[in-house]
């Protein structure tokens, strides 16, 4: 099948222009192994059954061996050799040149290396597919040039539908779905990445044996709460309802799925335009793709018919999974605000330049006035802040979005550009 294009693709380029390796991470099945290839002049394969051992054979002895080749040289699953890395490290130390190195692996093991890295062995981290690059969102919006030009905004029409959306969101961005033709063989990608992280590599991650029964009903609760700020105790409350599992015993399985790049929390962002006995600060529980937290919750898309509310949930799990992927070529960073008065942005995307937009996201038409008025309600708190602190101003938010599900976009006389998901790319 034809090499889909991935906005990671650009990201590995300009690494490999500045770098003499890079380390490309992410969660198991979201396609680094073959976003790579597309970079890389030649390749070692550690999977290949019918070189594994030789491979093995000569890292163990002479891992410098397996580096010689065209370059970039990619070496795949490379933590079934941990000596690969100081050969590279000491490849690129004693070469002076950028790009000679691809590192791909999976996450579901964690190897110590004796050296970091630093400053020779770039990370960059992968998430799975946004719709743009599923080919779901049409691409008339882009991201980048809203930030640019936000007056240039006039509209759009999304061609994905209500049926469409619920799909994408119970399929995820998974590339290996894009090879299957029935919808039911598709929804069986996410379903298998849950089995396979709460019954193996929950444990492989670092060794450690950890309950499956456990693990699953964390993701469960997980699932439950995605993209609310709900605290730890929540969780253990939920997990305890099953289980007698301590808050120290809970806090390592969440490292563990942390790192194995399943949990994706988003951050709080606290700004000075009110007290900080105001602002909620907890991190909001979301997962690194929606279709794990449908998977866990054991739901179809015919389940949405009849349940909106958790449909908008998921739906902000989505619109965050790909606003994080538009905005990596600018090292974008997503946050949320909400206080205790009830005033909140679902999003906060702040660019590496320093402009940032207010989000909100919202399922249906009939939510869009709601969340304008918290967009314009939180810059007028910011402007009556900088009228009383001169000298230590905030930032007016250059954009102000409400992200829908609907599929017609437009300004609003208030400034707030209502933007489709399926319009948006980076």
């Amino acid at each position: 099948m034809e090499y889909r294009k991935r906005i990671a693709d650009e990201l590995l380029s300009r690494r490999l222009e500045a770098f003499g390796a890079v380390l490309i991470t992410g969660p198991k099945g979201c396609g680094k192994t073959t976003t790579a290839k597309q970079c890389a002049a030649s390749v070692i394969e550690f999977q290949d059954e019918d070189r594994r051992e030789q491979y093995l054979s000569v890292a163990q002895t002479q891992p410098s061996r397996l580096l010689i080749g065209s370059k970039p040289r990619l070496i795949d699953e490379w933590q079934d050799a941990p000596k690969i890395w100081g050969a590279v490290r000491k490849s690129v130390d004693d070469e002076q040149t950028p790009g000679l190195y691809i590192l791909t692996g999976s996450t579901s093991q964690t190897v110590t290396t004796s050296h970091t890295g630093t400053m020779r062995i770039s990370t960059l981290n992968m998430l799975p597919m946004s719709l743009y690059e599923s080919a779901e969102s049409n691409g008339s919006v882009s991201l980048k040039e809203l930030f640019d030009d936000p007056e240039s905004f006039e509209g759009c029409q999304s061609d994905l539908d209500v049926d469409g959306l619920i799909f994408a969101i119970c399929r995820g961005g998974w590339p290996s779905t894009l090879n299957l033709k029935s919808d039911r063989s598709k929804l069986e990608i996410a379903k298998d990445l849950f089995r396979q992280t709460y019954s193996v590599d929950i444990s492989n991650i670092d060794g450690r044996r950890r309950n499956a029964s456990t693990a699953r009903t964390l993701l469960s609760s997980y699932s439950r709460n995605i993209c609310t700020p709900a605290d730890f105790k929540t969780i253990l409350d939920d997990v305890n309802s099953t289980k007698d599992v301590t808050q120290p015993t809970l806090n390592e399985y969440i490292d563990a799925l942390e790192k194995l790049r399943i949990i994706d929390d988003v951050d709080a962002w606290c700004p000075a335009i009110r007290s900080k006995s105001v602002i909620r600060s907890k991190k909001k529980r979301n997962l690194v793709d929606p279709s794990i937290a449908v998977a866990a919750l054991g739901l179809s898309p015919g389940y949405f018919n009849t349940d909106f509310r958790t449909l908008g949930f998921l739906f902000e799990s989505l619109c965050i999974r790909d606003l994080k992927i538009y905005s990596s070529a600018f090292d974008g960073q997503m946050s949320y605000y909400r206080d205790r008065y009830g005033l909140e942005a679902d999003g906060v995307l702040h660019l590496n330049d320093g402009r940032y937009a207010l989000i909100e996201f919202k399922l249906g038409s009939s939510e869009i006035d709601e969340g304008a008025k918290h967009l314009c309600r939180i810059e007028e708190l910011i402007k009556e802040y900088n009228e009383k602190e001169k000298q230590c101003r905030l930032r007016l938010p250059d954009l102000k979005l409400v992200v829908t599900g609907t599929k017609y976009g437009y300004r609003r006389d208030d400034g707030v550009c209502v933007i489709p998901i399926g319009c948006l790319k980076d």
